[in-house]
């Protein structure tokens, strides 16, 4: 598999931890237990396919990537989910970090 596929990969596998972490406030017992399993186990895997993607990547694109459209998911995540405030600004601020992610790989900035 080529380093796109797996970035995205790891970009769910972080979206889903952190949905997980946040998640796990709303939950008791065994289901608050599970929740930090599943922290535990997205984060992991998240950085484990970071680590196969940087082989074939650069440090800067592939980061940028992964931090830019995991904050971006999560942040919709967030609405939809949990009822999160929705605003104009939030969305310009979102949409910004997409633009800021597109132009480093548009303008060649990774190589």
């Amino acid at each position: 598999m080529g380093p796109w596929p797996l970035l995205g990969l790891a970009i769910l596998a972080e979206v889903a931890a952190t949905t997980a972490l946040r998640a796990s406030n709303d939950w008791t017992g065994g289901a608050r237990i599970g929740a930090f399993a599943a922290v535990v186990i997205g984060y992991g895997v998240s950085f484990w396919l970071l680590t196969l993607v940087l082989k074939k990547m650069e440090l800067g694109i592939s980061y940028a990537v992964w931090a830019g459209v995991g904050t971006g998911l999560t942040a919709i995540v967030g609405i939809l989910m949990f009822g999160e405030g929705v605003s104009l600004a939030k969305f310009a601020c979102i949409g910004l970090i997409i633009l800021g992610v597109a132009g480093l790989e548009v303008t060649g900035a990774h190589g």
